[in-house]
């Protein structure tokens, strides 16, 4: 997917793009329970047994987390490996210890004794190896950045639909693990009364570095319209504000070219720095400010602003409340035992074998976030707010 650049905005859509975007039949994504959990399915007699994994990209997180997570599942093997290459894939096989090496993903969802699979490759590939793992049987567990935008992330969720038995899992954005519950406990209880407003910033602390790397996140071939850790940080706030509606977003390129892993100078077309404002179910408004040059800015922070309190979370991620009659904010306690953590490869196990429904994330919040990050777009290039779901 090629973007025009542009100077102030980034990222061009193409009219054409959202008409057909906004055609497709939104019924099944944009239903009542779109942020609940998948359903349990019946275990079969293979998912009882011995589940085989094949992993399409084994890049770095794939290595470092996902790998060693599957192998602390009893009776899981990781039987296959497909990277970019098959000198690559062999490599990968033998760092890992993975009986299998292919030259590409179809081989490998060509072969039998196979499972499921999990995709960690760049965003650009997850629909079409998703679509096809599925209809070759297979569960999925894919990487995060659900798709390159809204139309490949709902052809993901409607073919999860049309496979009922298969389990697909999204990995959830695990940058606020330390604080989902906590933030999440506090808000449900009112112990700061009625959401009125509240402040996002998650901003890198470095100047902005002209000239610098284009890496697949700065690519939108590789990366589509993903920018920043947006798609992360909406997801994540779902989880204690719910989804929001109207969305008016402002988007800038303010490094103008980086340098390509070939060292030619290339246009720069992925903002970035992106300023967002949404508003929740109650019409609080949500103001959200992304940014790769904001050189020795205070890092991420949270404010929620309630009708009886305030909540603050620092750039280590600790919570500070106060309530109407206090001078200040008081640390909040949020023990570790009480504290999220990651257990991606343990929930994907235990749904195949029908033991508990996947949560963390289902396909239908990924298409959230998608949608809402395509919004921004929209709103940056019209400078009109843009309702959500789209479509509706």
């Amino acid at each position: 997917m090629k973007h025009p650049s542009n100077d102030r905005s980034g990222i061009k859509i193409k009219r054409r793009d959202l008409l057909s975007v906004a055609a497709l039949p939104v019924a099944a994504a944009l239903a009542p329970r779109v942020l609940s959990a998948q359903e349990p399915r019946r275990a079969s007699a293979s998912a009882r047994g011995k589940i085989r994994v094949g992993i399409i990209g084994a890049g770095g997180v794939v290595g470092s987390v996902h790998i060693p997570g599957l192998r602390k599942m009893p009776n899981v093997e990781i039987v296959a490996v497909a990277n970019r290459s098959l000198e690559s894939s062999r490599r990968a096989a033998q760092e890992f210890g993975i009986p299998n090496a292919y030259a590409d993903w179809e081989q490998l969802l060509a072969a039998k004794g196979i499972d499921a699979v999990l995709i960690g490759t760049w965003p650009y590939m997850h629909r079409a190896v998703t679509l096809a793992a599925l209809d070759s049987g297979r569960h999925v567990l894919c990487q995060a950045r659900m798709a390159n935008n809204t139309a490949e992330a709902r052809d993901m969720l409607a073919a999860s639909q049309r496979h009922p038995n298969l389990v697909c899992q999204l990995v959830p954005s695990s940058g606020t693990y330390k604080i989902d519950r906590a933030l999440g406990g506090l808000l449900a209880d009112k112990r700061v009364g009625d959401v009125l407003s509240v402040e996002v910033q998650m901003l890198q602390r470095g100047f902005a570095s002209f000239g610098g790397e284009m890496d697949w996140r700065h690519d939108p071939e590789f990366s589509g319209i993903n920018v920043l850790n947006v798609g992360g940080t909406y997801e994540s706030a779902m989880r204690w504000l719910g989804p929001g509606n109207r969305v008016m977003g402002m988007t800038r390129v303010q490094i103008p070219t980086r340098r390509d892993e070939s060292g030619k100078i290339r246009d720069a077309t992925i903002p970035d720095h992106v300023e967002v404002l949404y508003e929740l179910a109650n019409r609080a408004p949500v103001h959200m400010k992304f940014s790769e040059t904001t050189g020795l800015s205070r890092g991420n922070e949270i404010w929620i602003y309630g009708s009886e309190g305030t909540i603050r979370v620092d750039n280590e991620q600790n919570i500070f409340v106060g309530h109407r009659d206090d001078k200040d904010l008081a640390a909040y306690p949020n023990p570790h035992e009480g504290q999220a953590h990651h257990r991606v490869e343990e929930e994907f196990v235990n749904a195949i074998r029908g033991l508990e429904p996947i949560k963390m994330n289902t396909f239908e919040i990924g298409v959230r976030y998608m949608e809402w990050t395509e919004a921004i777009y929209r709103s940056a290039e019209s400078g009109a707010a843009v309702s959500l779901p789209l479509g509706a």
